[in-house]
This record gives structure tokens, sequence and C-alpha cells, in this order.
């Protein structure tokens, strides 16, 4: 069994220190949820974990079965089986979308996947999550609405199946017929042995998926754990009362977005791969 170990991880965005010393682990075959208010860290230690060159570790380690990856870039990192679906999938001019999902696949095998096989397989993953599959021809995520992007995000996670995947708020935008479509197919890779690490305001995808363990984070550290009944108490009682439990204080400023999104950083590297097998 795979696990994420995170020591004192302290993270800089800029010129602030967001994570403060945060330890947690993840499982391969669990899900995590990330529980904590705007502004305190749960982003951050995603992108962190992905290799986010925004997000600077001034100490700490993470460990995947014991193998320090804080060196390695954002496509090793997914080679090694890590997948981020982001809260806010980026917009790629130029790059048609089954040549990107094509260059994934094949950026995470030794050998190029017959075109027949990838077609077979794309079109699955497409009426998987009951999208058209005219969306293929597209430009990568221009023009969708937020609710398909984040669609698109799980049709990627889907044709990857990585060890462990990293959902940013992946339900934001996402109509009641979306939200059961992702949750089905969330469940579906838990079933499969997959382990995931969620982050979700709203605790109707919790009820939707199956949540095994809950942290909380507030300030840059873990201050709680727990199970579903945490994000039942949560729901109702809001964090204040963690304040005079834990003695920590919940910074409440609202997360600036990134300006530098790690999925152009992460197309940018798999389609330079994929140039670079074609020219062997």
């Amino acid at each position: 069994m795979s696990t994420i170990v995170i020591k004192n991880l302290h993270v800089n965005v800029g010129d602030k220190e967001i994570l403060k010393g945060l330890n947690l682990e993840i499982k391969e075959g669990e899900t995590l949820a990330l529980l904590g208010p705007n502004g305190n860290g749960k982003s951050t230690l995603l992108h962190t974990i992905m290799g986010n060159p925004r997000y600077k570790v001034l100490e700490g380690e993470i460990l995947l079965d014991g193998q320090d990856i804080l060196h390695l870039a954002i496509d090793e990192r997914s080679r090694l089986g890590i997948f981020l679906a982001m809260q806010n999938p980026s917009e790629v001019t130029g790059v048609n979308n089954a040549d990107f999902l094509k260059a994934a696949i094949n950026a995470h095998r030794t050998s190029s996947i017959r075109l027949g096989e990838f077609y077979k397989k794309l079109d699955e993953a497409y009426k998987t999550m009951h999208i058209p599959f005219e969306f293929s021809s597209r430009n990568l995520n221009e023009g969708f609405s937020g609710g398909e992007k984040k669609k698109n995000e799980i049709l990627q996670m889907l044709l990857l199946d990585p060890k462990f995947t990293l959902l940013d708020e992946i339900d934001s935008g996402l109509d009641v017929d979306a939200i059961n479509i992702v949750a089905n197919v969330i469940k579906s890779r838990q079933d499969a042995g997959k382990g995931f690490l969620v982050i979700s305001h709203y605790a109707r995808l919790y009820d939707l998926i199956n949540v095994d363990r809950v942290a909380v984070i507030i300030d840059g550290k873990i201050v709680a754990h727990g199970g579903r009944e945490l994000i039942k108490k949560i729901d109702q009682e809001g964090y204040e009362w963690l304040e005079k439990e834990s003695g920590v204080r919940i910074f409440k400023e609202t997360s600036a977005n990134d300006n530098l999104s790690i999925g152009v950083c992460l197309t940018k590297e798999i389609i330079k791969n994929n140039e670079k097998n074609n020219n062997k």
C-alpha cells in the first residue's frame, strides 16, 4: 500500500508563510476529507504536493513510499501516481483536448498508446462523464463552463488512473446532476483502491462519497482529526469552537487566485515530453 507522508511542512507563497509545520499522512485506498476556513492553507497543501513552483517549501518533507518527492518536477510526480484536479482549471489556447489527453497518457507509459486503444478509452471516459464526445476536438478547457472544466478534470483522472487524487473543490460550479456524476466516478475509483484527498466547502459531496478520515487545517497546521462526525459538527457550528478547544487563531482572509497555474505548467511538460518521444 502506497502512502504519502508529510512532515513539518513550511511553505511560503510570495513573502508570506502559509503552511507552518503541517503533518499529515494519506494512504492509498482511503479518502481523507480536508476541511478548514478559506485562506488557511488547504489549496496551498495540494499545490505543494503536486509541485506548483509558485509554492516555496522552506522546511519539511513530502515522502511517497519513503521517497522524497520535493526535488521532482510536476510531470515526475504525476508519473509516480499523483493527480491534482484543480479549483480553477486553465484554458489553453491552441492545445487540442484529445491531443493533450493522449500526450498525458503517453507520458505515463513506456510505449505510446495505439490510436484505436486511445479512442476506445476516450469514448468510454466521455460516456462515463456524460460529456459529448465532440468536446474532444475543442481546445483544452477553452470556452468551457465552470462545470464542464471540472468534469474534464475528472475525465483526465479516469484516463490516467492515479494512485492518489487531490480534489480541490471539484464540486464548485457543478449542478446537482453533475455532482452526482462526479461522486459516482469517485466512488468507482474508491472501490478500485485509489486514495483521495478532498477539499469541499459543501457537506453534500462528502455525503455522496465514502470518507474514511477527516483532518482540519487552521492557520497552516492540522489542528483536528476525526471521522464523519467532524464534518457534521463543522457544518452545523462552523470553526469557531476549534479556536477555544485547540487554542488556534482562525485566519479569515479569502485566498487569492494563483498567478501561475499548475495546469499550464503540467500541460507544457506533457507536450514537451511528447515531442521528445516523437522525435526519437
